[in-house]
């Protein structure tokens, strides 16, 4: 094939591929946020939602948040909220957009190593449209994911370019990109073992096991590997300090080997036959099949002596399997980080390996066929038409909480996690017995599922039962002291009941690592309740930084600012609110209140008559505008509205109090002036 018809060829399957990926996941433009993982990745995290500010820049350099140091994740999250705001349309679309990136990227750089232009094309549709990889971009807390496979994918560009001509500067430019994808996602720490097999195969830098060679190559890879390491101790001790990390003694070594061994195999079986797909596998623990796993660990056995015996004349296996195999180290548990078994996402890079084998296999095995075009253009055609199908209907189940949630249920009912991270989207619903029954079975399941003992309580809270509701707080709280949720659940609950101090004490500690515009609130409450009002002005303003157009926020702020005698703040904020929400009556009033006490009487004059214009029946709008007619010395008039407020409202004291106060004067001045007369 010449080379301007390889280009042309090139040209038109970039197109291909990228109408392709655009058809099956375009669907998720029009998908939610879901409630695992996004609210702390973006819908509740506060400094996601500052945008590209300063000091939003040097905490996704500083933070451990997320149990992740992943910079480049967060300065990508960041500049999606500068640009789409709260709309989710615009953060699936950017997952979409880097996915698609990525797609071509890996056929360019596959094309260019091997000179394979229809093996690096497979590679790369498959890559593109395999249902394993749906999570890493349908789920918007994945970023992490596809933009780290970007930086990936471009340190092995980088790394053909200097293969092609060392120097000192494509080396270096080759460590940068290196460096910038660990700050994407730790995941890249093996890349330069992946380095080494490139140069087994497709570069053969290795021609044989020649010792002088094999030592200067890995010698090369010397500062990679510092430059891991020192990424992966990071990442351990972030993780670890965040409680991701499941100590030895929770779950032992052997268990996690043999959950590993089930685990490659189990990936394998997913990328033939994807069924079964679900967000979350739960961890057998001590539960996993010891049969299995052995069995697992022969297949594998197996396959990696047959690998090596086959190697010489077909050396893509060697970079194939061994791909697959190491890239799937750092996630395949034998560090357990969270309660999972396995994970998709995982799947994302470390899949590329063993569709090199059957890449470049299949093109072998039909390579004396006579027909080996026709058949083999059909099989590939066939082949990305199935998986595109599947993907297209597996990837809809991502469009809501509950949609991802009941269908991991429809595959695994006994999954604990699935049935407590049912809870929010049911109550969302006021599906309230039903969001009781699926923490019931996660307890059934799991008894010490902290999320499930919490998600108990809120659904019983909703459900007036708020005494139970304490009861499953507290015994989430016995288990982990610092639980956020429901010590920031039972604060409120105390709160509700007086209990100011008490509740303050359960905010603080969920505080801690809940940093959410509804526990600042929550807290603002209480703090005000107790005439701590600078503190909570402080923690309004907090909340309002995640939430700056939420008028509950805003009105609540205003009203301890004015309480605090900060009238113009607070007449700021009150006419802020009502251009969010004008008919709101209790901010018309309170917006009244402050005008009034700041002496502002005509203003406020005019905002009671808007307020009566809406609703004329209003005991409490014609009492306090009694009030700015009193002092504007309007006495008749003040009396009237007085009346109106009485007579709506008989038991309504204040405004019987200051009609009473207000004839009585008026009787007192009409008596005086008779004594001068």
């Amino acid at each position: 094939m010449g080379k301007n018809s390889n280009k042309n060829w090139s040209f038109f399957i970039c197109l291909a591929l990228t109408f392709a990926t655009v058809a099956v996941f375009y669907q998720v433009r029009n998908f939610k946020f879901i409630n695992f993982d996004d609210p702390v990745y973006v819908t509740e995290n506060p400094n996601i939602q500052a945008g590209l500010t300063l000091n939003a820049v040097k905490w996704a350099f500083t933070t451990g948040y997320a149990n992740f140091w992943h910079p480049l994740t967060w300065l990508s999250l960041m500049l999606d909220w500068q640009m789409f705001g709260s709309n989710p349309a615009g953060f699936h679309l950017t997952n979409l957009l880097i996915h698609i990136v990525n797609t071509l990227l890996l056929f360019l750089v596959l094309k260019q190593m091997t000179n394979a232009l229809w093996q690096s094309a497979f590679v790369a549709a498959l890559f593109a449209l395999h249902p394993l990889h749906i999570e890493a971009v349908a789920w918007v807390a994945e970023r992490k994911e596809v933009l780290s496979t970007f930086f990936w994918i471009l340190a092995m560009w980088a790394y053909l370019r200097y293969v092609k001509q060392p120097n000192v500067f494509r080396y270096l430019l080759t460590m940068l990109i290196f460096a910038l994808g660990l700050m994407a996602k730790p995941m890249l720490v093996t890349l330069p073992f992946v380095f080494l097999l490139l140069d087994y195969w497709p570069l053969e830098r290795i021609r044989q096991l020649n010792w002088k060679v094999s030592s200067r190559l890995i010698l090369e890879k010397i500062p990679f590997v510092v430059l891991a390491a020192v990424f992966s101790v990071v990442a351990f001790f972030v993780q670890q300090t965040g409680g991701a990390v499941s100590q030895f003694s929770e779950l032992g070594l052997k268990f996690r080997i043999y959950n590993a061994f089930i685990s490659y195999v189990k990936y394998i079986e997913k990328m033939i036959w994807p069924s079964g797909l679900s967000i979350f596998y739960p961890h057998p623990g001590y539960n996993v099949s010891i049969s299995y796993a052995l069995m697992s660990a022969f297949l594998l056995l197996v396959i990696t002596i047959l690998i090596v015996r086959f190697a010489k004349n077909h050396r893509y296996l060697v970079t194939g399997w061994f791909w697959y195999l190491g890239t799937l180290l750092p996630v395949i548990g034998l560090i357990q980080v969270g309660r999972h078994a396995m994970a998709d996402r995982y799947t994302y890079i470390t899949l590329t390996g063993l569709f090199i084998i059957i890449a470049w296999g299949v093109w072998e095995l039909f390579a004396k066929f006579r027909y080996k075009k026709i058949v083999l253009t059909q099989l590939a055609l066939l082949t990305i038409l199935a998986m595109s199908i599947c993907t297209w209907f597996q990837t809809y189940h991502w469009r809501n909480s509950l949609a991802i949630f009941q269908h991991a249920l429809d595959v695994n009912p006994d999954n604990y996690i699935a049935h407590g991270y049912m809870t929010s989207p049911l109550l969302e619903q006021g599906r309230i017995d039903e969001a009781i029954w699926h923490n019931s079975q996660a307890l059934r399941i799991k008894p010490d599922y902290i999320d499930a003992l919490n998600g108990m309580g809120v659904a019983l809270h909703e459900a007036g039962r708020v005494d139970e509701a304490v009861v499953y707080y507290k015994k989430a709280i016995a288990i982990d002291p610092h639980t956020p949720e429901a010590n920031a659940n039972l604060g409120f609950v105390l709160a509700s009941k007086g209990k100011f101090n008490e509740a303050i004490e359960h905010y603080e500690i969920a505080m801690k690592t809940m940093d959410t515009p509804r526990v600042h609130r929550n807290y603002a409450q209480a703090l005000f309740n107790l005439g701590r009002f600078e503190q909570a002005i402080t923690e309004y303003r907090k909340a309002l930084l995640t939430m700056p157009n939420d008028p509950n926020i805003i009105n609540e702020l205003g009203y301890v600012l004015a309480r605090n005698e900060k009238f113009d703040e607070a007449i700021t904020l009150y006419n802020q609110a009502l251009r969010i929400s004008p008919d709101r009556i209790d901010i018309h009033l309170n917006l009244g209140t402050a005008l009034t006490s700041s002496g502002k009487f005509e203003d406020a004059v005019k905002e009671y008559d808007k307020i009566l214009s809406i609703q004329p029946q209003n005991a409490v709008a014609h009492n306090d505008f009694g009030v700015v007619l009193y002092r504007q010395g309007k006495i008749d008039d003040a009396i009237a509205q007085f009346r109106q407020a009485v007579q709506i409202n008989p038991d309504y004291i204040d405004a019987k109090n200051n009609l009473n106060a207000v004839l009585a004067e008026k009787q007192k001045s009409q008596s005086t002036e008779n004594i001068k007369k």
